[in-house]
């Protein structure tokens, strides 16, 4: 992850709620450097891999790219 999930985090905080409700504003604190452990509580509360978190909190900077 870089710089653009710190200055997005709001955004992808919001779109992550509501895919996943089950997570809580404490679940999705972000801080900068602590990405991979962000990554692992989210794939923890969600189930899902981390490929897929990645995937889907980066698809609007992918679409934007294409």
């Amino acid at each position: 992850m870089s710089l653009q999930l710190k200055g997005n985090w709001n955004q992808i905080k919001g779109k992550l709620k509501q895919k996943y409700a089950s997570l809580t504003d404490d679940d999705l604190k972000f801080q900068e450097g602590q990405e991979d452990e962000i990554l692992g509580l989210l794939q923890e509360k969600t189930g899902e891999s981390i490929e897929k978190l990645r995937e889907f909190i980066f698809e609007d900077e992918n679409e934007k790219a294409n």
